[in-house]
């Protein structure tokens, strides 16, 4: 997949199975997708090619920790790269209702709603099936659109 041209910020829902998700400078999100790296060893060989993928960048953003997330801040570091790390109760906080953030079920079902409408208004493709680490790697990415200062608040046509 080629990245367009011009700044980005590509986020990460950490796991062997990630959800990535380009946003450009206007805070609009470029593309999205699940990737399956099944192993540590392989998802430690595949991120430079990931980051590759996606540049050029001005943020890697990061849903959780741990190892994982050591392999792509090592990365990042590598590239000069700056990395915003956020639990997702932080995020989820600042896009979701606490009413849908009860249970785990609750806020996937709202991210995956949330993240669509992200899609349609930044005139993505539309997924077909739309796996919940991506919908979650999107909703990360427009919470770092807006950490970043690149959209000044969630767009109206985003919220509900």
């Amino acid at each position: 997949m080629t990245a367009p041209p011009g700044p980005a910020l590509l986020a990460v829902d950490l796991g062997l199975r990630s959800g990535l998700a380009r946003f450009g400078a206007d805070g609009r999100l470029q593309w999205y997708r699940s990737q399956n790296f099944g192993t540590h060893a392989r998802l430690k060989r595949a991120v430079p090619a990931v980051l590759q993928d996606a540049a050029p960048l001005a943020w890697l953003v990061l849903e959780g920790g741990g190892p994982i997330a050591d392999v792509w801040e090592r990365e990042a570091l590598r590239r000069a790269l700056p990395v915003l790390r956020v639990a997702a109760e932080d995020w989820r906080h600042r896009l979701l209702y606490a009413r849908e953030q009860r249970s785990g079920s609750l806020a996937k079902d709202a991210a995956d709603g949330l993240a669509r409408r992200v899609i349609d208004w930044s005139h993505a493709p539309r997924p077909t099936s739309l796996r919940h680490d991506a919908a979650e790697a999107i909703l990360l990415g427009l919470w770092g659109a807006l950490e970043v200062g690149w959209l000044a608040q969630v767009p109206a046509e985003v919220r509900r």
